[in-house]
């Protein structure tokens, strides 16, 4: 499997509302017996770094709460991690993972990835929106000419 295509679809569905991708996946999902948790959601800190002008030496930026599982479908690992303490969605992204590593499951699921794509791209360019119609125009005038 292509490592990019995996961490597209993991960012994809942690940037997804719970609420829809709960709504998305639930026909897909597999009965709660067929998944084996290797880590139910757990909740805890990342220490964020940043890089002075973007490019240089790294420093600490702060702590953010995470939430984080683990499961195992039909023989498939899958590890979902999202910002806060969402342990719900944690495990949906876990289990996500898992089907999408399927093959047999992996071209169903592509249409619930190309779904939310779709709404997170609506979502980013409405908030881009929002931004520019309050963007300040700043000029200098001179005294004195």
């Amino acid at each position: 499997m292509d490592i990019m295509t995996r961490q597209h679809w993991l960012g994809l569905l942690a940037n997804s509302p719970a609420t829809r991708l709960a709504e998305l996946l639930q026909p897909h999902l597999p009965a709660p017996t067929a998944i084996s948790w290797l880590r139910h959601a757990q909740t805890g800190l990342v220490m964020l770094q940043g890089r002075s002008g973007g490019s240089g030496s790294r420093f600490n930026l702060g702590e953010i709460s995470v939430s984080r599982a683990s499961c195992q479908i039909g023989g498939l690992l899958g590890h979902g991690w999202v910002r806060g303490s969402d342990g719900t969605h944690a495990e949906l992204i876990a289990q996500a993972d898992a089907l999408l590593q399927d093959p047999q499951h992996a071209p169903v699921l592509q249409q619930v990835l190309q779904t939310l794509q779709q709404e997170l791209s609506a979502r980013r360019a409405q908030r881009a929106r929002e931004t520019a119609a309050s963007k300040v125009e700043f000029f200098t005038m001179v005294r004195g000419e």
